[in-house]
């Protein structure tokens, strides 16, 4: 079965750009040249670069036509899952308390709420084949009637302990990672004796309005945490 006429445009014009005869800045034929070149109408044309351009690889300016997109060489999809990585999946989990508070200033800023605004602070940690790996500390938005089941709690992940409130497809989620050695009482926790670092990962979780949800830290022991980007 033929391809239809713009998937040819797309793959060809494609080709070029991964080949180098088309580089970043050079610009793209016209629409009425490439309808004359495909014999095909401007529709046709206009859907092949609204793929290409949706692809990130060419971009227009308006009254002046499309142009070869410069790679973004320092853009990757990070996976994340707090409970399994690549060298390590969490078997185990120890829920060391819930608690209702009021936030400290640093938590007011971060979550944009007001300091009446309570909190659940949710703290455990995390097990594999029976060494601790990670300590976890979660801050929730508390809402009003919201249960708190700690059976529930005690086995998942952020997003899914929000879920029951917000849409996992509506979440909007950042990460910053980066790395901090322990305090004394996560020494404790961990089984750090040495000067071990820990790679912390924070997460932070919006609804669909951008508005915080929830705040998360994880502080991984660095030996029993990888986490893989893939450039786009």
């Amino acid at each position: 079965m033929k391809n239809p006429v713009y998937v040819k445009i797309v793959e060809d014009i494609r080709n070029k750009v991964n080949n180098g005869d088309l580089e970043p800045g050079d610009d793209i034929p016209s629409e009425t040249t490439l309808c004359k070149e495909y014999d095909t109408s401007r529709m046709t044309v206009r859907k092949g670069l609204a793929i290409l351009a949706n692809e990130g690889y060419i971009y227009s300016i308006p009254g002046k036509g499309y142009y070869v997109k410069k790679p973004e060489y320092n853009k990757y999809t990070v996976y994340y899952d707090e409970m399994n990585n690549l060298i390590n999946n969490v078997d185990n989990t120890r829920l060391i308390a819930v608690d209702i508070i009021k936030p400290h200033e640093e938590l007011i800023n971060r979550l944009q709420i007001s300091k009446n605004k309570k909190i659940i602070k949710i703290r455990r940690v995390f097990y594999t084949d029976g060494e601790p790996m990670a300590y976890d500390i979660k801050y929730l938005i508390y809402q009003k009637g919201m249960p708190i089941i700690e059976t529930e709690i005690k086995e998942a992940t952020f997003p899914e302990m929000i879920s029951k409130n917000t849409s996992l497809f509506a979440m909007k989620k950042e990460l910053v990672i980066y790395a901090t050695t322990p305090e004394e009482s996560t020494k404790k926790l961990l089984n750090i004796y040495d000067k071990l670092a820990l790679l912390v990962v924070e997460q932070k979780l919006y609804d669909s309005k951008d508005k915080p949800m929830g705040l998360g830290i994880t502080y991984f022991r660095g030996d029993y945490i990888k986490i893989q980007g893939v450039s786009q």
